[in-house]
């Protein structure tokens, strides 16, 4: 077999992993597997590589790149609590992001050097249209994902609001950068040579940068998790022009893997939430969530754990409605010890999570993960809404815009119409808050006013701990 065609069985042998261990991350039972194939296909890939293009001259720098990687990429994964994990997630996708922007940015650099843009009757005035096409993608969406992922992380870290951020005239300062990329992009690629062609390049970087930053800046509230979904996708299509930049097939097919499958996430949040992509990106949903919205009536009735204990003792069909309240107190370990407590004493427990519930796809799935819970007590909204007036207890751990029945009830409210868990239905509900205050997107929940709602005012983590005490006394 020729080295090129060996070098492309490994590339193949690597996607195919890439596509495995996607698959196996489906499950919860095969997900740290599918971890591990994918990463056994990302070290055969990257292994080949440096052998195809022989740079493994400079393996003191490779070796120094790996190394400095690794470490910091064991420490945050070691260190990184789980309430941090959306942040991460969002950093790691920034991060994906600025490597396209710089792998584009190097081979233009590359082409520069060696003389390309200078008129000399030798050497190429420009460079061809397609390579110049793909540096401007893999500059253009890695510089979007870079710019947005870092102003994720800054709110969903809480260093700058969480809210949604308005100004007069935003959606036009938007389409004016997104124009100046474009025209940017199209001068560079048709041809534009020498000190312009390098002015427009380092304009199409700026421009990108700043378009991320002002495309994050509108979105706030629940909308976050379909703004990570995105950014993910995003630098998946940066890896992918990437990859046609240095002409590698593993890399177009892990961006295309990446991209595909953060896409189709995006369009799962936005399904759950039932809004458009558009709407999530422009509405600038949670800039004004607190002054609209009908008035409340009632007022929040507080329990004693003693009291909801005796409630919990007589129940015979509990749910667990979890929401980012759980993350923050993580609370996940002592509430699935108060599940296999009410299912010793013969109550059905089930966990029921809303796709776009916490900061992140999956977040709630992956705190229950962590706390053992057991993959087939796990239940989708849909599956629980039809029967929700057979439930006796519905306790909600920080939930808010989720559980909400502003939702289905108030045509003035900005998530009216979407889908929510109707635990409001419940013959008993237990809503643990911290405090009175609205939730994260501004809004406040219509459930804690109900009748037949109860507040556990605290520390979740503590609240159930008290729970369990009571049982176990």
């Amino acid at each position: 077999m020729q080295t090129p065609g060996l070098i492309n069985f490994f590339y193949i042998a690597s996607a195919i992993l890439f596509i495995f261990g996607i698959r196996m991350l489906g499950s919860a039972h095969t997900a740290r597997r599918g971890n591990l194939v994918s990463s056994v296909g990302m070290l055969i890939a990257i292994t080949v590589t440096l052998i195809d293009k022989q740079v493994l001259g400079s393996w003191m720098w490779i070796a120094a790149g790996i190394l400095a990687g690794g470490l910091i990429g064991f420490f945050a994964a070691k260190w990184v609590r789980m309430t941090r994990m959306p942040e991460m997630v969002a950093l790691f996708n920034g991060f994906g992001g600025l490597a396209s922007l710089l792998v584009g940015w190097a081979e233009y650099q590359k082409f520069v050097d060696a003389g390309g843009g200078r008129v000399d009757g030798s050497i190429p005035a420009a460079m061809d249209h397609f390579t110049a096409s793909v540096i401007f993608l893999a500059v253009f969406v890695g510089g979007i994902t870079f710019s947005g992922s870092v102003y994720a992380w800054g709110k969903l870290s809480g260093k700058i609001s969480g809210k949604a951020t308005v100004f007069s005239g935003q959606k036009a300062v938007n389409l004016l950068l997104l124009a100046g990329i474009l025209i940017a992009g199209f001068l560079y690629a048709s041809g534009l040579a020498g000190e312009e062609a390098y002015a427009v390049f380092l304009g199409l970087i700026l421009f990108s940068l700043l378009l991320g930053i002002f495309g994050v800046m509108p979105i706030g509230g629940g909308d976050m998790p379909v703004v990570i979904s995105l950014l993910n996708s995003c630098s998946g299509l940066a890896a992918c022009a990437a990859g046609f930049v240095i002409r590698n097939n593993v890399l177009i097919v892990a961006g295309c893997l990446v991209g595909a499958s953060g896409l189709i996430l995006t369009i799962i949040m936005c399904k759950a939430m039932n809004r458009t992509l558009a709407n999530v990106l422009l509405s600038g949903f949670g800039a004004t969530a607190e002054k609209t919205g009908s008035g409340q009536d009632g007022e929040m009735k507080p329990l004693s754990v003693e009291d909801a204990f005796y409630v919990l003792e007589a129940a015979g069909n509990v749910i667990f409605v979890p929401g980012y309240g759980m993350a923050v107190a993580q609370a996940q370990h002592a509430v699935k010890e108060l599940g296999d407590i009410l299912e010793e004493n013969g109550a059905e427990v089930r966990y029921v999570i809303h796709p776009v519930a916490g900061r992140m796809p999956g977040h709630m799935n992956v705190l229950l993960a962590e706390a053992d819970v057991a993959y087939e007590q796990l239940s989708e909204m849909d599956d629980v809404n039809p029967v929700m007036s057979t439930v006796d207890v519905a306790i909600v751990i920080g939930a808010n815009d989720v559980v909400n029945p502003a939702a289905m009830e108030d045509p003035q409210s900005p998530i009216y119409g979407m889908p929510i868990i109707n635990v409001h239905e419940a013959k008993t509900v237990f809503a643990l808050k911290r405090g009175q205050g609205p939730g994260f997107s501004g809004l406040v929940n219509q459930l804690f006013f109900r009748e037949n709602t109860r507040m556990l005012y605290g520390d979740a983590k503590q609240t159930v701990t008290k729970l369990v005490g009571q049982f176990k006394d």
